[in-house]
């Protein structure tokens, strides 16, 4: 393998596809990158068997071939390069030559035999998209997902495809995000799967503005392809709890509009006087009024109010301040819509958009 691709063609492609490359890998290979050098492109592919990344650029190649490499030292070298093109050749042995200007250097890489081959995508479903679209959609309930949890299915996103619409959902137990839209997609596609978190975050990062994007739907697989990149995941196995379930009935809450700014600015002034032992901010809804609350015995205490169009009877209930901000944050309205029955229940919070959020209330004490 022979070829010459401009430095800055390179370092990009590195920042493509290296946070794929895992810290602690099950296996030695998974250390290394792929690197092949085919029809005028060079191709770099990393995987840690659950996520798999390939990106290509052009490149001048003089020899086609293939060689792994370890990429946390070839990125390194790359990056310190300062001449503006670069000579990557291999030989028979597994040992890449890089040519910088004057500089020479020899990397001992491993024979490509050994890399995990990346499976083939031509017997999936397929579905055209907007990514700004599916950006804004992964976005919008990634946040709520759980990162650690035990229950393996909590760590990923929900997905489906039914009747022309894409669905994703997002719980760790104490919150839920769901986003619906529309597609442009074969009706005769339904599936549901769920998407592993770290793939999810690979996804959003990957995503440029105003790109196209293809999804690729297998039965234990999903793949992304946008421009010069194809991200393939595993699917998480298990049973994704009924989440139609724990999304309050309108026709049981009170409804509530309330102004997203205002309301994340006080949030954020009394969360400071919570703590890790409690994070716990009291709501109390009287007519015309809503009063935020917070007490902790080694920090102090915190009130604040703002107006809002409540005219029922007073109702406390208590809520996460960042969980509330959170999904503040991803509301796309100056208001929000703020779903409310009685102090135990969950509160739900809506837009203009086809988006549920739903948050867990806290337990009541006298220290909120």
């Amino acid at each position: 393998m022979k070829l010459t691709i401009p430095r800055h063609e390179l370092v990009t492609l590195i920042g493509k596809i290296q946070s794929v490359v895992p810290s602690k890998p099950a296996i030695p290979i998974l250390s290394n990158i792929l690197i092949e050098a085919d029809s005028g492109n060079i191709i770099i592919s990393a995987t840690d068997l659950t996520v798999s990344m390939r990106a290509f650029a052009d490149a001048k190649v003089s020899k086609e071939g293939a060689i792994t490499l370890p990429a946390k030292r070839f990125f390194q070298l790359i990056r310190e390069l300062t001449s503006p093109e670069i000579e990557i050749e291999c030989s028979d042995s597994g040992i890449a030559t890089i040519r910088s200007g004057t500089s020479h250097f020899k990397l001992n890489g491993m024979d490509k035999a050994e890399f995990p081959s990346l499976p083939d995508l031509n017997q999936a479903k397929t579905i055209a998209l907007p990514g700004d679209q599916l950006k804004d959609m992964l976005t919008r309930t990634a946040f709520a997902a759980a990162r650690d949890d035990s229950r393996q299915v909590l760590n990923g996103l929900f997905t489906k495809v039914s009747n022309g619409a894409l669905s994703f959902v997002g719980t760790d137990g104490k919150r839920l995000a769901k986003v619906q839209e529309s597609i442009e997609a074969d009706p005769s596609i339904e599936s549901d799967f769920i998407i592993p978190l770290k793939a999810v975050e690979e996804m959003i990062r990957i995503i440029e503005s105003g790109s196209e994007i293809k999804l690729s739907l297998m039965k234990d697989k999903v793949a992304l392809d946008v421009g010069s990149i194809c991200l393939i995941t595993k699917l998480l196995s298990g049973q994704y709890p009924d989440v139609e379930r724990v999304i309050p009935s309108n026709e049981e809450m009170k409804s509530i509009v309330l102004h997203k700014e205002e309301l994340t600015q006080l949030l954020k002034q009394i969360s400071l006087f919570t703590s890790e032992m409690n994070y716990s901010v009291r709501f109390t809804f009287n007519e015309g009024d809503l009063q935020l609350q917070a007490m902790t015995s080694d920090i102090g205490e915190g009130r604040v109010n703002m107006p809002v169009d409540y005219g029922e009877d007073k109702l406390e209930i208590a809520f996460n301040p960042y969980f509330f901000i959170d999904i503040l944050k991803h509301c796309k309205d100056e208001t929000a819509t703020f779903g409310i029955s009685n102090s135990f229940n969950p509160g739900m919070i809506t837009d203009s958009s086809k988006s549920t959020y739903v948050i867990m209330p806290m337990r009541l004490s006298s220290e909120t």
